[in-house]
């Protein structure tokens, strides 16, 4: 089969689309015929070895465990393996699985779900990891519930443009915050307000907000906190723009410990890859209360200009390369 593969960490020059040795299911494991694959900073991140934090968690010291890049993955099961029971072949999934840029990828029963009717494939890979890191974030860390005021930074990205569409089905009021190129995509996803940062700073404004999702990854904690009402959540999904060694998540780290000292909660957000949340995800975009953003759609071969494209900061929603 045909897949992008790297052998050492680097930039998107160090991926090359080659022939490598289809896969088999094993226990457990459902082998999918991919259709379309997601581009999320993981990709980048796990491409690059960087934060050095990264590899520590098992992904490899000097070189990337699993050589195929992509998380995200949306197609028809092939095959399963011994014990699945949830899927059988010809069965349209979505989930997550290392190495989906590639035309058949192996996946954990337990990260797949059945793919939503009315999503085209493409639109389904582009689900996930940043709908469920959304849905985490907005649900479980936020707590949002109908009435709240809930400001969303980089909404006009993966993860945010989904924060957006579900902190509203959730019946919270969203501000969200964007370059000036993507506010007419933030109030196309049904935002009550939108801040384009290049020309306001929405800590100055004095609004304050129930829960601030900062998907963008940059801005200081001291800044954040101001507009962060007494009893306010601030919930940080990721970090970027840091350095080598913690790129950012140095703030996920000193958030708890902030909160032991003040009425307001701050809370770094790593997401879990569960059937159960991709379900309640579903359920959502089949009541039309979400429907991911796409962008750009790449073909398998220009996987590594997709992943550039994406660190470019400048795509309107999600990034998918199609198999």
């Amino acid at each position: 089969m045909k897949a992008i593969v790297q052998d050492v960490y680097g930039t998107a020059d160090v991926l090359a689309l080659r022939d490598i040795a289809r896969p088999v299911a094993g226990d457990g494991e459902v082998l999918v015929s991919v259709r379309a694959a997601g581009v999320e900073q993981g990709v980048w991140h796990l491409m690059t070895g960087q934060p050095y934090l990264i590899r520590l968690f098992g992904y490899g010291l000097k070189k990337p465990k699993v050589p195929v890049r992509g998380r995200e993955v949306a197609g028809v099961v092939d095959s399963v393996g011994a014990g699945v029971t949830r899927f059988k072949a010809g069965d349209e999934v979505f989930g997550t699985s290392e190495g989906s840029f590639a035309e058949y990828v192996c996946a954990k029963e337990g990260r797949l779900a059945k793919k939503p009717r009315d999503l085209s494939f493409e639109e389904a890979a582009a689900a996930p990891i940043s709908g469920v890191t959304a849905l985490q974030a907005v649900r479980d860390a936020g707590q949002v519930t109908v009435g709240r005021k809930v400001l969303v930074i980089g909404a006009g990205g993966g993860v945010g443009s989904f924060a957006v569409q579900i902190a509203k089905a959730f019946g919270a009021d969203v501000t969200g915050v964007c370059s000036t190129g993507k506010v007419e995509l933030v109030r196309s996803l049904g935002a009550d307000a939108v801040i384009d940062y290049t020309r306001e700073d929405f800590a100055a404004a004095g609004a304050l907000y129930d829960v601030i999702l900062d998907t963008a990854g940059n801005r200081p904690l001291s800044v954040l906190k101001r507009a962060l009402a007494p009893r306010g959540t601030l919930v940080l999904v990721g970090g970027e723009r840091g350095g080598k060694l913690t790129g950012g998540f140095e703030r996920s780290f000193a958030a708890p410990l902030l909160s032991l000292f003040s009425r307001q909660k701050f809370k770094g957000l790593v997401s879990r890859e569960t059937h159960l949340d991709l379900e309640a995800l579903a359920s959502l975009i089949e009541a039309g209360s979400v429907k991911p953003a796409l962008d750009k759609v790449f073909p398998l071969a220009e996987a590594p200009a997709a992943i550039r494209y994406l660190r470019e900061g400048r795509s309107l929603g999600k990034v998918v390369v199609r198999i």
